[in-house]
């Protein structure tokens, strides 16, 4: 019979997880002890905790399964507040597990090192951020516990907490069973895609709208086939940039409001049907729209309901949703004529000479690098680099676009490197770099090699836009080039155009350590997007104030 500690480990792996990631500490060091030696998962353990959450949080994004991030109680799983908290806005199944204080230590009297309000902070913190939790004081119930646990993280991508006291870690327990999926009831599945088919027979100019959720149940291929299949265009929103990068004939671009493209703004505004598939209805997606929605107009797919007009399908998972749908769709009589073939929005062609460098020229530096070696995928922080990233050819990205916390950029990109073994590019600024920049000093011992592009305008500029006056905004020159042979890696700073395209051709080039390429940027310049961005936002919120 399995102990509780194995039995944990094979459920994860049984049910999505590829890695652990993690930092060990006194009350989860039993159970790091049986990761190590059980060999079930690989683990990587990182230098803080807010790290851990952000690579566990970008595995789960990139390969449709569950992240891992395993802490010690209190001082390990209170820093995994903020980056929880920044999965379950944006819908990412990441697993924490924490270590906790035995039945004994609970009992002795004493307040135990680690220990906030009382024993039982630390669940209550994190039932506010995750969906389901566990407290394993059983090893009769545990594997049950687990089991209901694990499947409401598939079921629902959102985040989930187990607590694992330590004097649990070697207790005998059964194998953790694999609860099935809970489908739709079919009469209401088939009655729910028969009125979304009917209304979209009727509309003149129906869109798609693709967001997270798409990803995160791994439906991108089905939905490619559902457009191609009724010739209806889809966009993405802002947080869903990359989806469908398999399929560029049927994306149109992103949705960005005000902000963004004006066909592609005009496409979605004046269609007369939208089916947004796992669309976050955040301001970020939809607070520079020009226009209201109009729900009667609107069929929203989220959460395991399917919004149409002013009534609601309950229990109707995106994915049986979807699958309905292509069985029961029949291709339009008349599909739309796609629009005449218009030049790429996406800069190409960089000057390589000797003026100095813009946010922008980034991109089309990037774009370039891509067209001669192929895509790679992307990580991106909170920040111009994120908006900058609105700049290159679609391809796959994860980027805190909705929750918008600093720190996730380098630290997601070890998480992607490390469960995808895929080389990624993680653009930073020099503001969320001095945060979780640091990490690349784990990549020589796992043998990571990812191109960092770092954004050093020796500010922070994002807020800067929004209130120039502040001189808080500024920051020094760390040099961070300088420092990157010291972490184990290899730095280069760039100030002009040439200097740029030979760093990154140079970085594609160089494998088997991480390349930093510092780009010096003028203070108070940003990309273009971030120009029409921050320009619509205002207006948007002058007009609400009214």
């Amino acid at each position: 019979m399995p102990t509780l500690a194995t039995a944990l480990l094979q459920g994860l792996k049984d049910h999505g997880a590829r890695e652990i990631f993690g930092i060990p500490g006194d009350f989860v060091l039993p159970f790091f002890k049986v990761v190590e030696e059980s060999r079930i998962l690989p683990y990587y353990t990182l230098s803080h905790e807010p790290a851990v959450g952000f690579a566990a949080d970008a595995a789960a994004r990139f390969n449709c399964g569950l992240g891992v991030a395993v802490v010690t109680y209190g001082a390990g799983a209170f820093n995994l507040v903020n980056p929880i908290a920044g999965a379950y806005a944006e819908r990412s199944p990441v697993v924490v597990v924490a270590g906790a204080p035995g039945a004994g230590e609970r009992a002795s009297g004493f307040l135990l090192h680690h220990q906030a309000r009382s024993i039982d902070t630390q669940l209550a913190v994190f039932r506010e951020i995750t969906c389901d939790q566990a407290v394993l004081t059983d090893p009769a119930t545990a594997p049950d516990e687990i089991a209901r646990v694990l499947r409401s993280a598939r079921e629902r991508s959102l985040p989930v907490y187990i607590e694992l006291p330590r004097d649990m870690v070697a207790a005998k327990s059964a194998r953790v069973p694999e609860l099935p999926r809970r489908p739709a009831a079919a009469d209401a599945l088939a009655e729910c895609a028969e009125e979304i088919l009917a209304r979209l027979a009727k509309a003149k100019s129906p869109v798609i709208v693709v967001d997270v959720e798409v990803r995160r149940f791994d439906v991108e291929a089905r939905v490619a086939a559902l457009a191609r299949r009724l010739g209806v265009p889809v966009v993405t929103t802002f947080m869903g940039r990359g989806l469908l990068a398999e399929a560029p004939e049927v994306v149109r671009g992103t949705y960005m409001g005000a902000a963004g493209d004006a066909a592609i703004t005009a496409l979605v505004e004046n269609a007369d049907l939208l089916l947004l598939l796992g669309v976050i209805m955040s301001d970020t997606n939809f607070a520079l729209s020009r226009r209201r929605f109009d729900p009667r107009r609107t069929v929203l797919a989220i959460d395991r309901d399917v919004r149409i007009g002013h009534h609601v399908y309950p229990g109707i998972p995106l994915e049986d949703l979807v699958d309905a749908l292509l069985a029961q769709a029949k291709p339009r009589r008349a599909a739309p004529k796609r629009p005449p073939r218009r030049p790429s929005p996406y800069p190409r062609g960089l000057v390589a000479d000797t003026r100095p460098i813009m946010p922008s020229d980034i991109a089309c530096a990037i774009n370039d690098l891509f067209d001669r070696h192929g895509p790679m995928p992307m990580a991106a922080d909170m920040g111009d680099c994120l908006f900058t990233a609105m700049e290159l050819e679609n391809t796959a990205l994860v980027a805190p676009g909705y929750y918008a916390g600093m720190g996730f950029g380098v630290p997601a990109g070890l998480g992607i490197a490390a469960s995808m073994r895929q080389r990624p590019m993680i653009l930073v600024g020099d503001g969320a770099f001095q945060m979780t920049g640091w990490e690349l000093g784990n990549c020589r011992r796992y043998g990571l090699d990812p191109i960092v592009v770092l954004f050093n305008n020796r500010s922070w500029e994002m807020l800067r836009v929004f209130q120039a006056e502040s001189k808080f905004n500024d920051l020094d020159d760390w040099n961070f080039a300088a420092i990157a042979p010291s972490l184990g890696g290899h730095g280069t700073r760039v100030a002009t155009r040439r200097e740029l395209a030979e760093a990154l051709e140079a970085a594609v080039a160089r494998r088997g350590a991480f390349s930093l390429v510092e780009v010096m940027l003028p203070r108070g310049v940003t990309s273009r997007t971030l120009e029409k961005f921050v320009t619509g936002f205002k207006a948007a919120r002058e007009r609400a104030a009214k």
